[in-house]
């Protein structure tokens, strides 16, 4: 008791001695969170990887237009029709086009989607020594450390080359899955006492097959289930250069640090419940209204619990409804768009119409009631993590794999754009922090304070 009297006292001199007045962020004009006053980014870099369009800029004012998304200068409606409408996966396709700048051939694409097969085993001794023998509650604070520690079976892994990097790039993003499935049956062993279950992956499957193979004990998984899988990795793959875990890409490497160091940091950022964690928080959320909300299909009584979750009276208290609005998109998020009529394809094959018909009813009304309860003209729609939770749900995957599955994806655009930065970067990021603190402070001797 004595000892945590004492930490209480660390606690309250922490909080006195860091707090800023807030209308200090104004009269100094203070980016926060990087963003201008209309809530635009910051510019900081330049990248021809990702184009994320949400609205455009018009006499200084910021106008609300329909979202698009382009990977290398391909729209990715375009990019998910193609591989779709051919029946085929496209995940592999894409780590191509981000990592390489354009499409691949059929030769091509048969060698690279070989070459990332190949890759798939972790290094000998690895899955015993890094994952079975420090197994860790959380999956993304294990794949970070696994990162981290394929450090160590790297003979070259520090030259800061593109060949380097590319090399690094390839079989990390082959590993993923693989790291991702081991630290989840670790979990599933010493934390839930399940059976121990380490299936090899397969050379021949795709990306989206050995990941459902990997975190079954059965290895089981329909066609359907592999091209939903695949899709949400395409959609989730690159996303610009100022979303925040990849932005940490940038910096991490803009400092010639190592890729392992560069892309731990950047899945300890994706980690977070205000980026990759968001989709979980929409499935928390989706089950407390459907508790609380007797008729689904009644707009009255959904919106009547909205607006208790947005005035702060139910729920996680926070006043947010997860998954709608976006920092750059307005109108509407493609990624979403695109997932949402899949996830209602899954939803009537597994039986869960009235939950995708709810689904879209908070998507429906959430904008209404968040400008009635807020009194504001703000423009928002849903983002692709309302879907991407539901959608995982349907496929019986557990939620604590929904961020590493977004890692898994991401690694495809952070590999990209941490080659851009060795390319094109050449500083090390130093933004300024204004300190602020006028009053200078004498010293006292130890003796006499």
């Amino acid at each position: 008791m004595k000892e945590l009297n004492s930490f209480q006292k660390y606690v309250s001199l922490a909080m006195k001695n860091n707090r800023i007045d807030p209308a200090a962020f104004s009269r100094y004009d203070i980016k926060r969170g990087l963003r201008n006053n209309d809530g635009t980014g910051v510019l900081v870099g330049l990248t021809q990887i990702g184009d994320v369009h949400g609205y455009v800029v018009d006499e200084k004012e910021k106008v609300p237009v329909e979202g698009r998304l382009r990977y290398r200068g391909f729209n990715i409606k375009d990019l998910t029709d193609g591989f779709i409408k051919e029946k085929r996966f496209g995940f592999e396709e894409i780590v191509y086009l981000l990592l390489f700048g354009e499409l691949p051939g059929v030769k091509e694409l048969t060698d690279f989607t070989s070459l990332l097969g190949s890759q798939r085993n972790l290094p000998d001794g690895f899955t015993e020594d890094m994952i079975l023998k420090a197994p860790s509650s959380n999956i993304m604070n294990k794949l970070a450390r696994s990162v981290l520690a394929a450090y160590s079976y790297d003979d070259n892994p520090d030259e800061q080359t593109v060949e380097n990097y590319l090399r690094q790039s390839i079989q990390l993003i082959a590993w993923f899955p693989t790291m991702v499935a081991y630290a989840f049956q670790a979990k599933e062993h010493y934390y839930n006492n399940k059976t121990l279950v380490i299936h090899s992956p397969d050379p021949a499957k795709s990306t989206s097959e050995n990941l459902l193979m990997l975190i079954r004990a059965d290895r089981k998984y329909t066609p359907l289930e592999a091209e939903l899988l695949d899709l949400a990795l395409v959609l989730h793959a690159e996303h610009g250069g100022g979303n925040n875990s990849t932005f940490t890409i940038h910096l991490i490497s803009s400092s010639d640090t190592d890729t392992y160091s560069a892309v731990a940091a950047a899945v300890g950022s994706l980690k977070g419940a205000k980026h990759g964690g968001a989709n979980i928080k929409v499935l928390r959320m989706m089950e407390d209204i459907k508790k609380n909300v007797t008729n689904w299909d009644n707009e009255k009584e959904v919106a009547d619990y909205l607006g208790k979750i947005i005035r702060k009276e139910t729920f996680d208290r926070t006043g947010l409804i997860y998954g709608m609005g976006h920092a750059v998109y307005t109108y509407s998020d493609p990624r979403a768009v695109i997932l949402k009529d899949k996830a209602e394809e899954l939803a009537k094959e597994k039986g869960a119409s009235a939950e995708f018909n709810l689904y879209t009813l908070v998507e429906k009304l959430t904008p209404e009631v968040f400008n009635r309860e807020k009194n504001s003209t703000k423009v928002i729609s849903a983002n692709v993590d309302f879907y991407s939770g539901f959608v995982y749900s349907l496929l019986g995957i557990p939620d604590d794999l929904y961020t590493p599955i977004f890692a898994i994806a991401r690694i495809a655009g952070w590999s990209a754009h941490r080659i851009e930065e060795l390319i094109n970067g050449g500083r090390i990021m130093r933004p300024a922090y204004k300190h602020i603190s006028q009053k200078q402070k004498h010293f006292v001797p130890l003796k006499d304070r």
